[in-house]
């Protein structure tokens, strides 16, 4: 056999080495795209408001004075209670807003009435320092309505964050910031990436 009869490639030869090399490509822009898209998208700081037991380390353990971490309120599962375990001591005698009867020590919690017996609850941000006692009042004797998370146009999002090293239940990951939040009980969580 001559040495060009060992080098002639038969079409079917030709037809199978042609698509090996268009599915390698194809594989290959593929896993590049996700590569890129993977390395170019910001990763964010979140708390996973399931893992977490307001703790109270958010408060101390940010770089951030006040902390990054914040309140927030999932308005589709509050039952605007006059009795809101997240804004009232527990044995609290009167159901009134003094600063001895709000759970809240900075008062951050603001409680509006709206008819007969529902109260409306707004977190003031600028108050909250993210140290969960309301959060852990409301799951107590609500219905978790109340919820920390990272509010992401305060944080410097460290790559080493304080708080998720501090955090005795793993509740802070890095995720894409194309992540919907892990908040619990949100019908739109679009909805929330934006007061986030």
């Amino acid at each position: 056999m001559s040495s060009e009869e060992k080098h002639k490639i038969t079409r079917r030869e030709f037809i199978r080495k042609g698509m090996q090399l268009s599915i390698l490509i194809g594989l290959g822009s593929i896993a590049g795209g996700l590569i890129t898209k993977t390395i170019s998208e910001k990763t964010v700081w979140q708390l996973d408001t399931k893992k977490c037991t307001q703790c109270g380390r958010c408060a101390t353990s940010c770089i951030k004075k006040p902390s990054a971490v914040k309140c927030f309120h999932a308005y589709d599962m509050c039952g605007y209670c006059d009795l809101c375990g997240g804004y009232f001591r527990p044995g609290t005698k009167d159901l009134t807003t003094a600063a001895e009867n709000q759970l809240c020590p900075t008062s951050a919690l603001k409680r509006k009435f709206i008819e007969e017996p529902f109260f409306e609850y707004e977190i003031d941000k600028e108050l909250c320092i993210g140290c969960g006692k309301c959060v852990k009042g409301c799951g107590a004797f609500g219905n978790g309505s109340l919820q920390l998370q990272v509010s992401q146009d305060l944080c410097d999002n460290c790559n080493d964050c304080s708080i998720a090293r501090d955090c005795p239940s793993n509740a802070f990951s890095r995720v894409l910031n194309s992540e919907s939040y892990l908040m619990l009980g949100l019908r739109d969580s679009n909805k929330w990436k934006n007061k986030i």
